[in-house]
């Protein structure tokens, strides 16, 4: 699931990215265009028993990402605004920072 907040005042948008119900994770990740697709650096956390992480994006702006779990599983977002074909082996999720 993805939650936005558009501020008036920045020309940014914060998302909450929530990992799909279902994924059995004992740890997640968040990796995009946004990060370099770097696993390490937006890591989720367990809260009430939804795995999530914010982060702050340009608006206007489209943004490809993934979820790792358990280090080695990759998962999409359900909820993502789009899919685009990777290429590795299926397609990536995409998140729209446009109002």
């Amino acid at each position: 699931m993805l939650k936005k907040r558009f501020f008036k005042s920045k020309p940014t948008c914060q998302v909450t990215f929530h990992l799909p119900q279902g994924v059995q994770a004992s740890k997640a990740s968040l990796a995009g265009d946004f990060n370099s697709w770097d696993d390490s650096a937006n890591p989720l956390k367990k809260v009430k028993g939804v795995w999530k992480t914010t982060v702050e994006l340009d608006k206007e702006q489209e943004y490809q990402f993934r979820y790792l779990v358990n280090g080695s599983e990759w998962h999409n977002d359900e909820a993502a605004d789009k899919y685009v074909p990777n290429n590795i082996n299926g397609d990536n999720s995409v998140v729209v920072t446009t109002k």
